[in-house]
């Protein structure tokens, strides 16, 4: 089953999207516990009132139109990455960086993981709205990632596609600039739905993504990847990210990529980056023309 999230007349509420594809107002079946993203993740058991409100036949009462549109599948919460989880990853911030490789070397072996800041709901946008890059970057890519959907209490319920869209340029000039390389207005996507983390047969560490980046129909990049490929469990990045830093509202946690288009590469306006995680959807967002 898939929870997401959609506009209405009066206002942005939760949906249900069962095992045949039909959708359902989950608001409507139970407003309390489904008001917002926010309000279930604070719930003690997200997956469990899921369940709870599919058995008592409340949702198949509020059914939706299958063309409803769809938002962003957050609300009040933060969004956070973490870096050099894939091999790819590390020798691609090393080609970029201006004298700084080894560093991602200590990053990938380091027992502790690099975690940071990505964005607020605010910056963040859902499936074909447009993603920005930098005007004052001249390289520009998306990062196709499997994202975690963590509870406040801090266990992961779900799963759902992300772009954290990264300047390389400015990262490559200095590590410490990555804040301004990677957080600025349409820095992210999310979406189209989040998967819920007790759907049968889906193993996170076997899920296969495909990028594809169209430039006026013809694709210009496509690469493929496995999360068999991350040196670090979806658990471990949690649980360094809720070691010290609580979130009450939930938190979603993007864990890093392993495509990495080739350096001769940037994004332009009206490129659209179409990113697939098997199992879990399909991300397609244009790049704003500016």
């Amino acid at each position: 089953m898939k929870l997401f999230r959609f506009a209405s007349g009066g206002g942005p509420r939760l949906g249900l999207e069962d095992e045949r594809g039909a959708r359902h107002d989950l608001t409507a079946a139970s407003p309390e516990a489904f008001a917002s993203v926010a309000s279930w993740l604070a719930l003690p058991d997200p997956l469990g009132a899921v369940r709870d409100a599919r058995a008592r036949a409340h949702v198949e009462a509020h059914p939706l139109p299958p063309d409803v549109p769809l938002l962003a599948p957050i609300d009040g919460q933060e969004v956070w990455a973490a870096g050099v989880t894939y091999e790819r990853s590390r020798a691609a911030r090393k080609e970029e960086s201006a004298g700084g490789g080894d560093f991602y070397d200590r990053v990938y072996e380091a027992e502790r993981p690099e975690l940071f800041f990505k964005a607020t709901p605010r910056l963040v946008v859902g499936p074909g709205a447009p993603v920005r890059i930098r005007r004052d970057s001249s390289w520009n890519v998306p990062e196709p990632e499997l994202s975690l959907v963590v509870s406040a209490a801090g266990r992961i319920v779900g799963y759902t596609a992300g772009n954290d869209v990264s300047s390389r340029s400015i990262e490559g000039d200095n590590p410490l600039y990555l804040p301004q390389a990677k957080v600025y207005d349409g820095c992210c996507a999310l979406g189209p739905a989040i998967v819920l983390a007790d759907e049968p047969g889906l193993n996170l560490r076997a899920l296969s993504i495909d990028l594809a980046i169209r430039r006026r129909g013809e694709a210009v990049f496509t690469g493929k990847t496995s999360t068999a490929s991350m040196r670090r469990s979806p658990e471990e990045l949690v649980a360094y990210l809720t070691r010290e830093l609580s979130f009450p509202a939930g938190v979603v946690l993007m864990t890093g990529t392993g495509i990495v288009p080739p350096d001769s590469f940037t994004l332009e306006p009206d490129d659209l980056v179409e990113i697939t995680i098997h199992g879990v959807g399909t991300l397609a967002n244009p790049v704003s023309p500016r």
